[in-house]
């Protein structure tokens, strides 16, 4: 009995331990989070305005904006959820519903998870020989969104997989009872019940898509625009363009390396004030993913 009572105090206080170790490592993730958009926000809040946002990058820094470069990001997230999306939750689906367990299907499931933690310069070099010279995409929005949508692709595949794995298999066994195909069990009842954590996934997916500068740079986009994409409307029938898919671009975190490399202060403060956009942006993208996800587990009752 004593022994027993003496485990239980040794068990107690290493759950105590653990628990004090865990809340000054999350206590620390915030206070370098914080300390890092106290600083941004002292170098840059001063620049930030709506003329900052509205105009061309310059070589005078009182006169330099993002406009070119936040165009340039959202038309880049535009490409790469188009490409990204709807073959990962496909490909997701597939391995999970369809696809028959042997070796050919463990093989592509290691793959997709090696894929996943690959340097992103990797993907980079792929898509500069894939893309801009075997497909002659040349250095285009096009190129860098297929580029990012690469890099994101195995996060989008696990994370459906992991959505579908989350479904009880009594869902699944009742719709066969009812009749239903496997075709029609995935359309009314995996998919709508997954949709929640595959959403999750792809938010965060964009959201690391939208900082990443290596494999843009690899691919050619360039340091210095000074005009915006050809426009998507067109004035002829059927009065869309794609035309902006093969023009040059820029993104945010180029910009700011650009502004950073610089000698004149007044441009790393612009630098600063385009990394709170930034940082402001993918923030508000994971707390979206984070309400998704919860309104959709709130909607579900198994």
């Amino acid at each position: 009995m004593k022994d027993l009572k003496k485990l239980i105090r040794y068990n107690k206080l290493w759950n105590y331990l653990f628990m004090i170790i865990g809340l000054l490592a999350t206590m620390l993730g915030l206070i370098l989070l914080c300390a890092l958009m106290v600083d941004l926000a002292v170098d840059g809040a001063p620049r930030l305005s709506y003329k900052f946002l509205t105009s061309f990058p310059s070589r005078f820094p009182e006169e330099a904006g993002i406009l070119s470069a936040w165009v340039g990001s959202f038309l880049l997230l535009l490409v790469t959820a188009l490409a990204a999306i709807p073959l990962g939750i496909a490909a997701g689906i597939y391995l999970e519903e369809y696809g028959k367990k042997n070796w050919l299907t463990d093989i592509i499931e290691i793959n997709i998870v090696n894929l996943a933690g690959v340097p992103s310069i990797v993907y980079g070099l792929l898509a500069l020989g894939l893309f801009v010279y075997f497909l002659k995409f040349g250095e285009s929005i096009l190129t860098g969104g297929l580029t990012l949508a690469l890099l994101i692709l195995p996060m989008v595949i696990m994370a459906t997989r992991e959505a579908i794995r989350a479904i009880p298999n009594l869902i699944r066994e009742a719709s066969y009872a009812l009749g239903a195909t496997k075709w029609q069990t995935v359309q009314w009842h995996i998919i709508p019940y997954s949709t929640g954590g595959i959403l999750t996934g792809i938010i965060i997916g964009l959201s690391r898509a939208i900082g990443e500068t290596a494999p843009i740079i690899t691919v050619g986009a360039l340091t210095f625009i000074a005009f915006l994409p050809t426009s998507p409307i067109s004035m002829d029938f059927p009065f869309v363009s794609f035309k902006w898919l093969m023009d040059p671009f820029t993104i945010m975190p180029i910009q700011m390396f650009n502004w950073v490399s610089r000698p004149q202060k007044e441009f790393q403060l612009n630098a600063a004030a385009a990394g709170i956009i930034l940082m402001v942006m993918t923030l508000l993208m994971n707390g979206l993913a984070i309400y998704i996800r919860y309104r959709f587990r709130k909607k579900i009752k198994w």
